[in-house]
């Protein structure tokens, strides 16, 4: 079953996002994917995935300097 998280972030720039992606990239699954709304004032990630949990996803943003949390 697919789940849906959906993180406000601080991430702010498209070249964030290009530095994150390599990242998010291996750590989503082939049939997850993600993406950033970065026109949102939470600039919003939002993550399709099968396995993965929010703690997870959060850890990753965070570790590379961004402050994430997810939205419920």
């Amino acid at each position: 079953m697919m789940t849906i998280h959906v993180f406000k972030t601080s991430v702010q720039r498209r070249v964030d996002v290009k530095k994150l992606r390599p990242w998010l990239n291996r750590l989503i699954d082939s049939k997850g994917c993600w993406n950033f709304d970065l026109e949102d004032c939470d600039n919003i990630l939002r993550v399709e995935t099968h396995s993965l949990n929010a703690p997870t996803i959060s850890s990753l943003l965070q570790n590379n300097g961004y402050q994430c949390e997810e939205l419920q």
